[in-house]
């Protein structure tokens, strides 16, 4: 008999072990909160985009319920057959009300959106000029569309404004970045890319997924925040972090968004959202509007903790957002890291290539609403006598 064919794909598990990038998937046991079981321990929960606690919210709980109650457990179809229920118009009117924009059209996830979106809108005869760090499915999608790729420098506006210029006169571009960049926590420099944009005639792009909920009024996004509203043409988020449930979003003009309806293959292509999915975003959305101290104490929480690692001595970047990295450097050096961590009772992912760039690897942390001042101060402390064990802090002195 021939042998097996994935054969050679033991000989690559076992270089990502070599290299220390190897990673066994943590079970959760219970709900996702500050503090949760994974793999029968119970741990400071530092690996969560569950900003405002929204999944446990018992308002966002009992509305998905009472949807599955209702409607049942799944929407039987693809949106443009015959899976468009009521519950999806209605989050999308709301959607594009909090985002301030025409229209908006709901994805399965962030990832559909983003890379959904970019392969619609493109097409290989235009240009895609986008930030080096931007999320990997905005990557998939330039690629999915067969467009021309220019990766300019991380926020570097000069090096995107070289890029643009650089093109022939009339060739139709898309500038894209991240509204809040998920391993850094810096955010994109929105005001000069959308003076850039209008200066070239682009099409603006942001990806605010770990900026909606977090950033601008109610946690409406970066667009809201640096007062970009009008000037974005395409924006993206999540329902999956701060919102606390699954499925993403576009939200941009009525014409965009009868455009993704129709070319869009994700929402072709792919079941829609569970009633139960819908009303939960729904009700997430309410609490974003009636519960602002929700991002007032996640704001808090962010402060305290980055500032207890940086008098520790951590390297924690130039993270502006609760996204807070601690970079290491080492790949084999961040995963003892955070194996260390996880021993001593905190969970925080360690991340490595090709997630970071080669030495730049790190352990990613994200603070959320309902985190204790004490929850908090553990890991503090668990930090730094993680880092003194695995000597990337100088030992106590005696």
């Amino acid at each position: 008999m021939p042998g097996d064919p994935l054969a050679y794909l033991a000989g690559e598990l076992d270089a990502l072990r070599r290299q220390g990038l190897y990673r066994r998937t943590r079970v959760l046991e219970g709900e996702q909160k500050a503090k949760a079981t994974f793999d029968g321990r119970q741990v400071v929960n530092l690996s969560s985009n569950n900003y405002l606690g929204l999944t446990t919210h018992p308002n966002v709980r009992a509305r998905a319920i009472d949807a599955t109650r209702r409607f049942g457990v799944g929407a039987g179809s693809v949106r443009a057959i015959a899976g468009t229920m009521a519950l999806h118009t209605e989050l999308e009117a709301r959607l594009a009300a909090f985002k301030e924009t025409e229209a908006a059209v709901v994805f399965q996830s962030g990832f559909a959106a983003n890379a959904g979106t970019v392969a619609a809108i493109l097409t290989r005869d235009d240009v895609v000029v986008s930030d080096e760090l931007n999320h990997a499915s905005i990557i998939d999608g330039c690629r999915l569309s067969r467009a021309a790729i220019k990766v300019y420098r991380h926020r570097d506006v000069a090096d995107a404004r070289r890029a643009l210029a650089a093109l022939p006169a009339g060739r139709r571009a898309l500038l894209i970045t991240d509204g809040v960049f998920s391993m850094d926590g810096d955010l994109g420099p929105l005001p000069a890319l959308c003076a850039l944009a209008e200066e070239y005639g682009c099409i603006m792009m942001v990806d605010d997924a770990h900026a909606s909920g977090v950033f601008g009024r109610n946690g409406r996004g970066t667009i809201d925040h640096f007062g970009v509203h009008g000037r974005v043409h395409v924006q993206v988020g999540t329902l999956s972090k701060a919102v606390g449930a699954l499925g993403g979003y576009v939200a941009g003009s009525r014409t965009l968004v009868d455009f993704l309806q129709q070319r869009a293959r994700p929402f072709l292509f792919s079941t829609s959202h569970p009633p139960g999915v819908a009303a939960a975003c729904l009700a997430a959305l309410d609490v974003l509007v009636e519960e602002p101290e929700l991002i007032e104490r996640l704001w808090s929480n962010t402060r305290f903790f980055q500032a207890g690692l940086a008098a520790a001595g951590f390297d924690t970047g130039a993270s502006e957002s609760p996204i807070t990295p601690i970079i290491v450097g080492d790949a084999s050096l961040a995963m003892r890291l955070s194996d260390r961590l996880f021993d001593l009772g905190v969970f925080a992912q360690g991340i490595g290539f090709p997630t970071v760039p080669q030495g730049r690897a790190r352990i990613r942390a994200i603070v959320t609403a309902t985190h204790t001042h004490d929850e908090l101060q553990f890991a503090l402390d668990a930090f730094t006598r993680a880092g003194r064990d695995v000597g990337l802090l100088p030992a106590e002195r005696g």
